[in-house]
């Protein structure tokens, strides 16, 4: 058994802070202010330098665009990040129900959960009934 190589795009890469204000044109004490304030996570190197990850870099780039962009203050903004992280909680919560409901209820049918899932409007398992029509009385 070999060693298993490590692609070039599977290690994470990791910026420093003066990187990462040149990136983003901002002053290092405010990616520092962001830090305090939760907002962004940096991980730290064993010489306890901060090194921020492309995922960073994505959180980064919303706070700017909710501050620059939409005028958000900081309080505004970990708000937004809080919803934010709960939706995509509960965004995964429902998904997970949808696989046990589809594991359980829907054995051997899949295709069948997956177009009423898909539907615009949803679609009911009952079965069609036939009504015949009553013939009108004349009461004169």
């Amino acid at each position: 058994m070999g060693r298993k190589r490590i692609k070039k795009e599977d290690k994470p890469k990791y910026y420093h802070i003066s990187t990462v204000s040149r990136m983003y044109n901002l002053h290092p004490q405010t990616l520092r202010l962001y830090e305090r304030e939760g907002l962004i996570k940096p991980s730290r190197s064993q010489g306890n330098t901060r090194l921020y990850t492309d995922e960073d870099l994505k959180q980064l780039e919303l706070i700017l665009t909710l501050v620059r962009d939409l005028g958000v203050n900081l309080a505004g903004v970990e708000v937004i990040l809080n919803l934010r992280r709960k939706i995509e909680k509960m965004e995964a919560e429902v998904n997970e129900l949808l696989e046990f409901i589809k594991k359980e209820f829907f054995g051997g049918k899949e295709e069948e959960f997956e177009k009423k899932r898909k539907s615009l409007v949803p679609v009911s398992s009952a079965s069609l009934i036939k009504v015949e029509k009553l013939e009108k009385v004349d009461e004169s």
